[in-house]
């Protein structure tokens, strides 16, 4: 194969605390021919990236703005604090958003996380990163309500996390340009959809193959075969059987004696 006839390469943005490990190896199992290249993007740049042709397709946090981009929902988050070890919060096995009325609450400016009222109350001034409020709730300045995603990607051993029990969810999607919608970012729907390698490719068979493929499942296999081999055997058996009793009986009768009259 020439340079110019390589196949191009499949690129994928996903966003912080999004793991895409699983779907990538899946796709080299099944398209070893066709690279596929990660592209890590900010959550709130993923969008405008995908718009721009930086990606194929990505994972992304709902909600997906506009018209223009295609979504698909894959899983929904829960919601913890980050606290420090020794936070009395620690001592709990979840809690709700009322408890955190007294602490102070960090708000970063990459916050994924939809409020309608933040929790709690606020910092004189807000990290401009999550990774920057994680340091403050490090230093004891506060604490921090991230997806839990978040909180496994940024964890520290002086930290830990609860969940939160009415706290707003984030969900991941996986999202691309509607107008470009190709076989290739067919061929990864099918994978994170979970389809099998003979319809990964999201679209289905004719109808005249799923016709052919329908009677060699139903009753086309050898395993159907035998239980009807086992079938006549005992009907053989049966048959042998009663005919050694139908001989034996007629020795016995030839046996017998006759009475005379």
């Amino acid at each position: 194969m020439t340079g110019s006839e390589a196949s191009p390469s499949f690129r994928l943005a996903y966003v912080p605390g999004v793991t895409p490990t699983k779907w990538v190896r899946i796709w080299h199992e099944r398209l070893p021919g066709i690279p596929l290249d990660l592209v890590p993007v900010p959550a709130a740049g993923a969008r405008d990236l995908l718009r721009a042709g930086g990606a194929d397709a990505g994972f992304v946090r709902l909600p997906v703005d506009g018209t223009d981009l295609s979504a698909i929902p894959l899983y929904t988050e829960t919601t913890v604090v980050v606290v420090p070890k020794d936070h009395v919060v620690a001592a709990v096995d979840e809690l709700s958003l009322a408890e955190l009325a007294d602490e102070i609450v960090l708000h970063p400016q990459d916050d994924t996380l939809v409020w309608e009222r933040l929790p709690g109350r606020p910092a004189i001034e807000r990290p401009a990163t999550t990774a920057d409020a994680v340091e403050l709730v490090a230093a004891g300045v506060g604490v921090l309500v991230v997806p839990q995603s978040l909180a496994r990607l940024h964890h520290r051993k002086d930290l830990t996390y609860r969940p939160l029990s009415d706290a707003p969810e984030s969900r991941i999607a996986l999202s691309w340009p509607q107008e470009r919608t190709t076989d290739q970012v067919e061929d990864f729907i099918g994978i994170v959809r979970g389809r099998t390698v003979n319809s990964s490719r999201g679209r289905s068979a004719p109808p005249s193959a799923r016709a052919k493929e329908k009677p060699k499942r139903d009753g086309g296999g050898q395993g159907a075969r035998k239980p009807t081999a086992g079938k006549s055997g005992s009907a053989g058996a049966k048959g042998a059987k009663g005919a050694r009793g139908a001989k034996g009986g007629a020795t016995a009768k030839r046996g017998k004696p006759r009475r005379r009259p």
